[in-house]
């Protein structure tokens, strides 16, 4: 039995961002990501952390990606230390649930360049981006699964 079919079960993935964290999530079967509507940022951390318990709570999530910024040379970018000090903090809080780290390098470039293929303009995309880079996220992570 491959670790796939050993734990099925909803996925959560982050886009964190300062202002706004993008959102997604995928089906139990693990075959579809889905941008959900954007939580708080790291500006507000108290918010997102409890923001995050109640959708993992609500959607039975039992793993959860983040993204995790690096430079297009693959080095850690400068809000890749911000991103592993929200994990730090949020892990002894989602006890059982696995957390893991996925390159988003360019997952917002491809998001808007999906977006822009499906006709929403650059004023549009705005209020979608974050939880379409998510998407992006999630996708990468699952298709190494």
């Amino acid at each position: 039995m491959n670790a796939m079919t050993q734990r099925l079960g909803r996925v959560l993935a982050l886009d964190l961002g300062e202002r706004r964290s993008g959102v997604a999530v995928c089906d139990h079967q693990r075959t579809m990501a889905l941008p959900r509507p954007t939580l708080a940022g790291l500006s507000e951390q108290e918010l997102l952390v409890r923001q995050i318990l109640d959708f993992v709570s609500e959607e039975g999530v039992v793993e959860l990606v983040v993204g995790l910024p690096r430079s297009l040379n693959g080095k850690e970018s400068i809000r890749a230390g911000a991103t592993r000090r929200f994990v730090a903090d949020l892990t002894p809080q989602l006890e059982g649930i696995n957390i893991h780290l996925e390159d988003e390098r360019l997952s917002t470039v491809e998001a808007a360049r999906v977006l822009h293929s499906a006709g929403l303009s650059a004023k549009q995309q705005k209020a979608v981006i974050d939880s379409a880079a998510a998407v992006i996220v999630l996708e990468s992570w699952l298709a190494c699964q």
